[in-house]
């Protein structure tokens, strides 16, 4: 049984060039700040009371900074590069905050390659309504062509 998969989960090394660009987009919601709080462990009152939130300078509840940060590893590990890629570093600067209802749109971007290694440094960036909310760079290791 042929297992090449790769038309399915992303790209290998061999086919990334720079400048290549990936992005998803996810709508947060209550549910999302709730999960992320009970997974991570994160039970900051700014991200679960709303009292709390409305007298905190942000004027209401916001997201966990690391839930818009993870969506960026949904683009590495779905879509650019894609399945098997393995996370070495992200670097990230928190901008503005997320709210309940914002839509995030987590895009990728490749820098620069280096073969000799099978790696590649990505710009990373999220938005919400075209404001930039975080941004950063990462290192990723890509599987080669077998």
């Amino acid at each position: 049984m042929d297992r090449n998969f790769s038309e399915f989960y992303g790209y290998q090394f061999e086919d990334l060039t720079v400048g290549m660009t990936a992005a998803v987009a996810r709508t947060v919601s209550e549910a999302d700040i709730l999960l992320f709080a009970g997974v991570s462990g994160d039970t900051n009152p700014v991200h679960l009371d709303g009292e709390f939130g409305a007298a905190s300078m942000f004027g209401g509840r916001i997201a966990h900074g690391m839930l818009s940060a993870s969506y960026i590893s949904t683009v590495f590990g779905t879509k650019l590069p894609g399945a098997g890629c393995i996370y070495l570093s992200q670097s990230l600067k928190f901008k503005a905050p997320v709210k309940i209802g914002d839509t995030v749109v987590a895009r990728v971007t490749v820098k620069e390659l280096f073969p000799e290694k099978r790696r590649a440094l990505f710009e990373t960036v999220c938005t919400v309504a075209g404001k930039v909310v975080l941004d950063g760079q990462a290192e990723i290791l890509i599987p080669a062509r077998k």
